[in-house]
């Protein structure tokens, strides 16, 4: 998973200010690299390097990227490693100079590497997806030649063969894919995998000089920014809008398809936004509502006598729970802010070692009690075990679990570093199985047609999302069991080291060069 954004200013505007705050908004998404890109008149000034988004950018930095245009990504790999060369944005010079940032996946990435290589005379140097879809698109766009239509500036290029290249590109790659990249000089666009997997959103804002536009991954960066949402990008579109503030949109593809990943509200996503007209905090006071009612019906004796939630993103879920069943709801772990996301760190040693350095019981909360912790999700089971053993040290009587998800045991491959099967702690076992794995007198788990209508009540008109990661069911429809064979190969934990050399790479008027 990956958080990307795009900003186009006056003529007159300084953006690189805006990208880094948009990107520390975004920074849930991504913690290994980031990267921005600005595009001063026809030149590229870019900035990427391993670390958040604080570690990367300094005073020096930002005072190079200069322009009223610019993208920016947080990064984390969807399988193996990341290195400095995989940061994003990414860059290739021919047709025009194209850069892009991308949040997904795509399961023929190898597939059409070696046609690049083959067919398109185009060298891929690096494992990364991104620059596969990149250099499909620098290739497609070339074909198409150059059909004069003036912009600005004496700079030509066709609008029209932007969105053909795209519609090229829906046909070529296959998986999820939000992108939001520049046209040197010419502009900035921004389009979306025909089945909406991944979010994209974009809003504009009036100011002295002109209308400004913004594209992110979730609403709240725009929001933050001072843009008023005017909507998502929609499945299969593209949209293009020029240094001078022109939207133009267009529709890519025949048949897109609304299916967005199920994933991105029950955890991934900030709880205040907005995604394909699904809030994210209503959806998950929906899926507490709802496990709740399931407890009533399984346990209608139950002895709860608090609910506690395992911050953060399994707050919201536990409050409404704790509603619905009429029972208190007390905050029992006071969380260290400054460890990341246990799910996104690349090993399992470090994921273990981080939850009692994230989480600090406070005894008098679980002292003599019955407690039910209330989690978003059970990935590999380790962490839901170290934070039962933390909860039984403090002093709680009984310890139950609950997820607002259902068991999770197949791989996502749109963009999401799920684990490989063999990891998934419900991989093989049984409910009762993986309550003594993790070490819970009782586990509860989320009903999938109660998840899928906790997010449809948020927005009637998406009645489908993917839900791979708990059915199996790939909507690409060329998933194969060998893909994924290959794929737990490369994301398994043994297969994992640890990211990056430190380095950072700097752009200026397309000359490259290490710093330190």
């Amino acid at each position: 998973m990956c958080g990307i954004i795009g900003i186009v200013g006056t003529t007159d505007s300084h953006v690189s200010q805006m990208l880094y705050d948009g990107l520390l908004v975004l920074q849930h998404r991504g913690q290994d690299a980031a990267g921005i890109v600005t595009c001063e008149d026809e030149h590229l000034h870019l900035r990427k390097g391993n670390g958040l988004v604080r570690d990367v950018f300094y005073e020096r930095h930002m005072d190079r990227l200069k322009g009223s245009m610019g993208i920016g990504h947080v990064r984390y790999p969807t399988a193996g490693t990341c290195s400095t060369a995989e940061a994003q944005p990414l860059y290739v010079n021919s047709p025009y100079g194209l850069t892009i940032a991308h949040n997904g996946n795509l399961v023929n990435a190898e597939e059409q590497a070696t046609q690049l290589y083959l067919d398109d005379l185009r060298h891929v140097n690096t494992a990364s997806d991104s620059e596969v879809l990149l250099n499909v698109l620098a290739h497609e766009l070339q074909k198409l030649g150059k059909k004069q239509l003036r912009i600005q500036n004496g700079l030509y290029l066709n609008i029209e063969q932007i969105f053909r290249a795209v519609h090229e590109v829906h046909f070529r790659v296959s998986g999820g894919y939000a992108v939001v990249g520049m046209v040197t000089g010419y502009g900035m666009f921004a389009f979306r995998d025909p089945y909406g997997i991944r979010p994209l959103v974009f809003g504009s804002r009036e100011t002295e000089e002109g209308t400004e536009w913004a594209v992110a991954s979730e609403s709240v960066a725009l929001v933050t920014l001072g843009f008023e949402i005017e909507r998502d990008v929609e499945p299969g579109e593209c949209i293009f809008i020029s240094p001078t503030g022109e939207l133009y949109t267009y529709q890519c593809h025949p048949s897109p398809q609304n299916i967005p990943c199920i994933f991105e509200y029950v955890y991934f996503s900030r709880p205040d936004s907005i995604i394909d007209g699904i809030s994210v905090h209503q959806a998950r006071c929906n899926m507490g509502d709802a496990l709740a009612k399931k407890l009533q019906r399984m346990r209608p004796d139950e002895d709860i006598d608090v609910v506690m939630c395992v911050p953060d993103s399994g707050r919201i879920a536990a409050m409404q729970m704790a509603e619905t069943l009429g029972i208190p709801f007390r905050e029992g772990f006071v969380k260290n802010r400054y460890v990341g996301r246990t799910f996104i760190m690349p090993g399992q040693a470090q994921r273990q070692d981080s939850v009692r350095k994230k989480l600090n019981p406070l005894p008098k909360e679980f002292e003599g009690k019955n407690v039910l912790l209330v989690d978003d999700s059970i990935v590999r089971g380790n962490t839901s075990r170290k934070i039962v053993e933390l909860a039984r040290e403090a002093g709680a009587k009984k310890v139950y679990f609950a997820s607002s998800a259902p068991p999770l045991i197949h791989p996502n491959v749109y963009g999401i570093d799920m684990p490989a099967r063999s990891e998934y702690v419900a991989h093989g076992r049984s409910i009762e199985e993986i309550s003594e794995q993790i070490g819970a007198d009782f586990l509860l788990y989320q009903d999938l047609e109660d998840l899928i209508a906790s997010c449809t009540a948020c927005n009637e008109e998406i009645t489908t999302f993917d839900c791979s990661c708990f059915t199996g069911d790939y909507c690409t429809g060329d998933v194969t069991e060998e893909y994924l064979l290959e794929l737990e190969q490369r994301r398994n934990d043994a297969a994992k080291s640890q990211n990056g050399n430190g380095e950072s790479v700097e752009v200026g008027s397309i000359e490259l060069h290490n710093e330190e």
